[in-house]
């Protein structure tokens, strides 16, 4: 499919990881890796690559759609993820994409990454708060008001105040409400 355009040429096929180390030097353009290889896997392979030859772009293509493997080659250094199950179009679409300066994926692959930064969002709500803070907005979820809160946490009614002031800020929100709706979201 590739050897058959005038855009790209097919400079070497290799078996495994291994055999392309030798040669890491001598490559050039894109390099399109499977991330399941005999031997060294290629996640590994593509951080190799990125290491030793800047002038290389790396883009996996795999019939392998798991989170961590996705994840693994992205952070080594690949630039790119295609399933093997995209069209002849669509690779060669990528590969265009990726010279000129694109991070081409499959729509699948896209969405798992998406959905991974949207999941680490989330966690990050309540990690934004103190411990203190977090009991705060908990009891405020509960339909105490602040003087019960302070009742219950030994605190002065100001410094529930204080908490709920810089629990607004944490969370980027401007009442009650909004804070209580990012608690639940998360």
């Amino acid at each position: 499919m590739i050897s058959g355009t005038t855009s790209f040429q097919v400079g070497n096929v290799f078996a495994s990881a291994e055999e392309v180390l030798p040669h890491i030097s001598k490559l050039s353009g894109i390099v399109i890796v499977d991330i399941k290889l005999p031997g060294m896997n290629g996640a590994k392979l593509v951080s190799h690559i990125c290491e030793f030859n800047k002038e290389v772009q790396c883009i996996i293509c795999s019939m392998y759609d798991d989170d961590e493997f996705i994840f693994s080659a992205l952070k080594n250094g690949a630039l790119g993820y295609l399933l093997k199950d995209s069209s002849g179009e669509q690779i060669l679409a990528a590969l265009e994409g990726l010279k000129s300066g694109g991070s081409p994926m499959s729509p699948y692959i896209a969405r798992r990454v998406i959905a991974s930064f949207q999941q680490r969002q989330e966690k990050k709500v309540t990690e934004l708060l103190s411990d203190r803070e977090q009991e705060v907005l908990q009891h405020l979820s509960t339909g105490l008001i602040y003087k019960e809160i302070g009742e219950k946490l030994y605190i002065s009614h100001e410094t529930v105040k204080q908490h709920i002031k810089h629990i607004y800020q944490k969370l980027h929100v401007q009442n009650k409400i909004e804070a209580l709706n990012k608690l639940r979201s998360n």
